[in-house]
């Protein structure tokens, strides 16, 4: 049986996450996407991309509005229904997190009136191929599990809903109404492994979610536009495991262009992202998570060396190779799993790493493992840059400039960080840094700016990145031309694009990117110019939809979001310009 959900534009769905996985949940009460146990595995929810699973609370009046809202600081979401009453559900993934259980909390209340709703719940393991087992009830606590070929098991158990009656294929259906000011918990666990304790006490669930959120989020009361910078923290932290390794979306396959060929599989930690984020938490001063970020990244490291791949799995595992899955999909999109990342080098990474480095250094957060792992990345430098790499967008192999820029900023920042013990390596990096930077005289472009390769002359947005990370001055020749080409070829009412594909308009090859936005308000912010910085960055992070999550692009023209939910080196961008405009505009307008 196929789910009964259909398919919402993106900036409708909202994300509940605990670091180990995440669910999306639509404007109708239903969680259509989680995989079970953790990020990468085989979605148990799949309705989003057409398949069978997922776990509704819907009001059963149908005539009403919906809106909702995130708990400050936090990824507890509270859906509202404005109908003949208002009914709120509050709902959120329990945190601690545990790797092998999910626990979903799901508070039913009824303001102005009772709440009447229907709950269903499918539990489809393997992207929806497993059908429900085993089912039982018990002292009014429904069990189960659900198995699919090739996929393993999953067990679930459902607190709150001991009415519920099961239809031909298992699924469970109940009709609830709450009086008036009162309120009814729900609590789903869905595990890898038979239950062999007592089920989750919801209100101390709940309690214990509450506190964790309120630990995992710094104060952003100093910085402008302080709710979307402590949210952009939250979602950062909700797609963060406890291995420190950050995954780059919560989901798979939700197309970037309606064509189902540029749809991605991001359920997995990229190093550059993940240096990203760090960046922007070093930027702020904030230790507690950065300490994750940066111990995964010099795990990879130490263990790869100058074969580090892009990305990997939350667990530190290479990511499996990519294939289809036989779902319908979300509309304009196939289905596919793992990524071609994987047999890729992008040697911009290894900079990135090095700037991520010598940031956590400036705030003496590393240790003698992690300087090891610096003088593998910068040694790793030294013996590929030459060669050709995927680059920062991971396309065709070529010799590309901002490679080999990110990897000149990389070695300058942590040869500045060496300090007298290391002087001998820093001056070391500080000649490679040099002797690549003189190299790259085959990269600019006649007119003066810099160009994508020796053998491209076109122009592209990630190299405004040199001039936000110190590889050539802002003032530079080569620095000005460039950023004059970005916004004269690349930007379109306020919304920058990555590069121009051909000679179609640039929103019909694919959407704004919005991390070059945010890359052109960083930019501006260098150059002294604060009121174009604090143009891009008003213009981008209005970008999103209610519930505040940004995804890769976006479309201009039909204003919609585009490519996998949440993005989170999108969320990185935001913070991080929040954080360094903070320190020179308060911005018109701004939720200071």
């Amino acid at each position: 049986m196929s789910a009964p959900w259909l398919p919402r534009v993106l900036r409708e769905y909202a994300l509940i996450a605990d670091g180990e996985r995440g669910g999306l949940v639509g404007p109708d009460g239903a969680i259509v996407w989680m995989c079970a146990p953790g990020w990468d595995g085989r979605a148990v929810f799949s309705a989003l991309l057409g398949g069978r699973g997922g776990y509704a609370i819907t009001p059963a009046d149908p005539w009403h509005v919906w809106g909702g809202h995130y708990k400050p600081g936090s990824l507890i979401w509270r859906s509202r229904w404005v109908g003949a009453g208002v009914t709120e559900c509050r709902e959120a993934l329990a945190m601690p997190a545990d790797p092998h259980c999910a626990v979903i909390l799901r508070r039913i209340e009824a303001h102005e009136g009772p709440a009447r709703v229907r709950l269903t719940l499918d539990v489809g393991a393997g992207f929806g191929r497993g059908r429900i087992r085993d089912l039982a009830r018990t002292g009014g606590i429904w069990s189960g599990r659900s198995t699919a070929s090739g996929a393993g098991t999953v067990h679930f158990r459902w607190s709150g809903a001991g009415r519920a009656r099961p239809d031909a294929d298992g699924r469970l259906d109940l009709a609830v109404t709450v009086p008036a000011g009162q309120f009814r918990d729900l609590v789903l666990e869905i595990s890898d492994r038979p239950f062999d304790g007592p089920p989750a006490d919801p209100a101390a669930a709940w309690q214990g979610t509450e506190e964790a959120w309120a630990h995992a989020v710094p104060g952003c009361d100093d910085l402008v536009a302080s709710r979307d910078a402590s949210h952009a923290y939250a979602v950062l932290r909700g797609l963060t495991s406890g291995s420190g390794g950050m995954v780059a979306a919560a989901t798979t396959s939700l197309p970037e262009r309606p064509d189902g060929v540029r749809n991605y599989d991001y359920r997995y930690a990229w190093i550059r992202d993940q240096c990203y984020a760090g960046l922007a938490m070093a930027a702020h001063g904030s230790r507690d998570q950065l300490v994750g970020t940066v111990r995964f990244i010099a795990e990879r490291v130490l263990a790869d060396g100058p074969d580090l791949c892009p990305a990997y799995t939350v667990t530190g595992n290479r990511i499996p190779v990519e294939r289809s899955v036989r779902l319908r999909g979300y509309p304009g999109s196939t289905v596919r799993a793992g990524n071609r990342v994987n047999g890729q080098f992008q040697l911009d990474a290894l900079g990135e790493v090095l700037q991520l480095l010598a940031a956590a250094a400036r705030l003496d957060l590393l240790g003698a493992d992690d300087w090891r792992a610096a003088e593998i990345a910068a040694d790793a430098i030294e013996q590929r840059w030459r060669k050709p790499d995927a680059g920062v967008w991971e396309l065709h192999e070529d010799r590309w400039t901002q490679s080999r820029l990110a990897c000149v900023a990389g070695l300058r920042a942590i040869a500045a960080q060496a300090g007298p013990a290391g002087a001998r390596l820093a001056a070391r990096w500080s000649g490679l840094a040099d002797a690549m930077l003189a190299e790259q005289e085959a990269s600019v472009h006649p007119s003066g700016r810099w160009q994508r390769a020796p053998g491209d002359e076109r122009v592209d947005a990630s190299l405004l990145l040199p001039v936000v990370r110190g590889a050539v001055p802002p003032d530079d020749p080569r620095s000005l031309a460039t950023i004059e080409a970005v916004g004269r070829e690349l930007a379109d009412d306020g919304f920058v694009y990555r590069f121009r594909h051909d000679n179609r308009p640039l929103h019909e090859a694919e959407g704004a990117f919005l991390l070059c936005g945010f890359w052109m308000a960083l930019t501006a912010h260098v150059r002294g110019d604060e009121v174009a910085a604090a143009h891009w960055f008003e213009r981008n992070r209005a970008a999103c939809g209610p519930a505040g999550l940004y995804t890769e692009e976006f479309d201009v023209h039909q204003h919609q979001l585009r490519g996998n939910l949440p993005q989170a080196f999108v969320h990185a961008a935001m913070l991080e310009c929040a954080v360094r405009l903070s320190g020179s505009v308060r911005l018109a307008g701004s939720d200071t």
